[in-house]
C-alpha cells in the first residue's frame, strides 16, 4: 500500500485497507499494521519520520517505501508463485452440515448472508466510483469493480443455495415418519 503514495501514517494505511483490501483479502488491525511497518523498516523496505502537528502537541509517524522496498514488492508481484485463493466460508460450512440444522435457522443464515453480500456489493461499488476520480488508483479501482461482480455472483449463489435448501427441507418434512402410538402408551 505504501507503493501507492509518498507517505502514509499507520492510521492512513488502516483506513485504506478498510476502504479497499477488506473486499478481497482482509483488513489488518492497527497492531498488525504497526508491527509490519517496523518489520519493513528493519529490512530497509520503508523509512519513517515523525511529523509534529501545528500545535506542537502530538507527533505522527509517517512511512514511505524505499527503492529496495519498491523493488521487493515488484519482484513479489512479478515473480512469486500465484497462490490459489483460499475459500473459508462459514455459511457454506453450515449448509454442508445442514442435516444438523433446523430448516428455519438455515434459511435465516442464508438470508443474512444475502443481505451482507448486497451491502458489500454496494460499498464496493461506491468505493470503485470514488477511486475512479484519481488516475493513480486505476488498478485498485479495477479490482474494486471485480469485487462488485464477486458480490453479485455470491448473492446469486446464495439465493440458489437457499432454493436448494428449501427443496431439501420440504423433502425432509415429507420423509419424517409419523410417531407410532404404542398400545401400552395409551393406558
Amino acid at each position: 500500500m505504501l507503493s501507492h503514495a509518498e507517505e502514509l501514517s499507520g492510521y492512513d494505511l488502516k483506513k485504506w485497507a478498510d476502504w479497499s483490501l477488506q473486499f478481497f483479502y482482509w483488513s489488518p488491525s492497527f497492531s498488525q499494521i504497526y508491527a509490519e511497518l517496523k518489520r519493513l523498516e528493519k529490512h530497509g523496505y520503508a523509512t519513517s519520520r515523525t511529523v509534529v502537528s501545528e500545535d506542537g502537541m502530538r507527533g505522527k509517524r509517517m512511512y514511505a517505501i524505499t527503492d529496495s522496498g519498491r523493488e521487493a514488492a515488484a519482484h513479489w508481484v512479478n515473480h512469486s508463485p500465484v497462490e490459489a485463493p483460499v475459500l473459508k466460508h462459514s455459511v457454506m460450512l453450515r449448509a454442508w452440515l445442514g442435516h444438523l440444522a433446523e430448516p428455519e435457522r438455515m434459511r435465516e443464515i442464508l438470508e443474512q448472508h444475502i443481505e451482507y453480500t448486497e451491502t458489500m456489493r454496494r460499498r464496493a461499488e461506491a468505493d470503485a466510483e470514488g477511486a475512479d476520480v484519481n488516475p493513480d488508483w486505476a488498478y485498485p479501482s479495477a479490482v474494486l469493480r471485480w469485487c462488485v461482480k464477486h458480490y453479485e455472483a455470491e448473492k446469486e449463489f446464495a439465493e440458489d443455495l437457499l432454493a436448494d435448501l428449501d427443496k431439501l427441507a420440504r423433502q425432509r418434512s415429507r420423509r419424517k415418519p409419523a410417531k407410532k402410538q404404542n398400545s401400552t402408551d395409551s393406558h
